[in-house]
């Protein structure tokens, strides 16, 4: 009898309440669909080829950090495995640059500010295009990064292996302007405590 009551006079409360939770477990789903998407946006660097960052350039001027590699470099992939993969690197890096990785050894050409570059093959083990030959004035070791300002201005070379805590020393050395002031970084150093841990 209470049964029948309940359905009888609550029917439409009932079904609102029914409907509700309907709706929010519906949003619920939704929402968790489409959190690993973004998610997976900032897992990573969003790496791009010489042409993409080119193209990204024109539609939004944007600061640009540049991975000189080769495929025999061991300190190269250590830098991948440690460094890059760091969540506070890749968070930095996606917010703050136009991230291009460039195999210095390439055999394709690269078209670069209306130019194009080739393999020069008797620089280096296997050949060098000569785009990394001309940013990295010729110091071909490896890993090397260059940071660029908007519209590829400007480019300052960083040299050698940088674990996380030292990269973002050298990312607020650079953004900060302290390079042209002609302050020596190890000066800049001793003012600033990274934050970033590395990762082991």
């Amino acid at each position: 009898m209470l049964l029948t009551k309940l359905h009888g006079n609550n029917r439409k409360f009932v079904d609102m309440k029914f409907l509700s939770m309907k709706r929010i477990l519906l949003a619920v789903v939704a929402i968790l669909m489409i959190i690993p998407s973004y998610a997976g946006d900032n897992d990573k660097i969003k790496w791009m080829t010489w042409d993409e960052a080119q193209v990204a350039m024109k539609k939004k001027p944007k600061k640009v950090w540049v991975d000189v590699y080769t495929d025999w470099c061991g300190w190269c992939k250590v830098m991948d495995k440690k460094t890059f993969s760091n969540p506070d690197v890749i968070k930095y890096m996606n917010e703050n640059f136009y991230a291009v990785k460039f195999d210095a050894e390439t055999k394709e050409d690269i078209r670069f500010m209306g130019n194009v570059y080739k393999l020069n093959p008797s620089v280096g083990r296997s050949g060098t295009n000569e785009l990394a030959i001309q940013l990295l004035s010729g110091q071909l070791s490896y890993p090397s990064m260059i940071y660029m300002e908007e519209n590829f201005q400007n480019p300052v070379i960083v040299p050698g292996y940088q674990p996380a805590p030292q990269l973002q020393t050298i990312f607020n050395y650079l953004m900060k302007g302290a390079y042209k002031q002609k302050i020596p970084l190890d000066e800049f150093s001793k003012g600033y405590t990274p934050t970033w841990k590395e990762k082991s």
